[in-house]
């Protein structure tokens, strides 16, 4: 049996929970819906046994610290599932948000409130800004990750409405897919050129 497929999410809210779902089903993926939460509360082992569970390749990981500088449990929780030998990242949603004293994480592009690629980051309502980086609750814990892409968006399930689950979530779906579609590529390529990040 091959590895399970997974893309990080770093948010957890319910607004944004609910958008992943609707995004998920669109692309045919799932949710683990238990790593929701402000912040979320599953060991690394836990969120491995759920997404070994489920029958669904890739699956949605949700991290969200809710703003704690200090959240060891939530970045072992990361390094456990990343170091998993059964278990394949194969991108991360970089979420920004309104908050301070980070350090952001680089970005190899992002998804815009309207659904557009932008070489740049963006910021908590989905307009780009003018560096390659994301500032976010949880993002920085991304930083020391070997991770084959890092998209940036706006706040999930919101963005000024955007995103909202009723309008089908349509920058966080787009987001995902074009995490697949990187991923895609770079299976059909012996060696991939290096992305935006330093």
């Amino acid at each position: 049996m091959g590895k399970k497929r997974v893309i990080l999410v770093t948010d957890g809210d319910t607004l944004a929970r609910r958008a992943l779902e609707m995004a998920a089903k669109r692309l045919h993926l799932r949710v683990i819906s238990r790593t929701a939460g402000n912040p979320t509360r599953l060991s690394g082992t836990e969120i491995v046994r759920y997404v070994k569970q489920t029958p669904y390749d890739p699956v949605l990981v949700m991290f969200d610290d809710n703003g704690d500088l200090h959240q060891a449990g939530g970045e072992e929780a990361l390094r456990v599932l990343c170091s998993h030998p059964d278990i394949e990242v194969i991108g991360a949603l970089a979420v920004a948000s309104n908050t301070s004293s980070v350090q952001g994480v680089g970005v190899d592009f992002s998804i815009d409130a309207s659904g557009q690629r932008v070489e740049t980051g963006v910021d908590k309502l989905g307009r780009p800004i003018p560096r390659f980086l994301v500032f976010g609750d949880t993002v920085d814990a991304l930083r020391d990750l070997d991770l084959p892409v890092i998209v940036g968006i706006g706040d999930i399930g919101k963005m000024h409405g955007a995103d909202a689950p009723e309008r089908a979530a349509p920058v966080t779906t787009a987001a995902i897919a074009a995490i697949l579609d990187a991923y895609e590529r770079a299976h059909r390529r012996t060696h991939g050129g290096p992305g935006n990040r330093g």
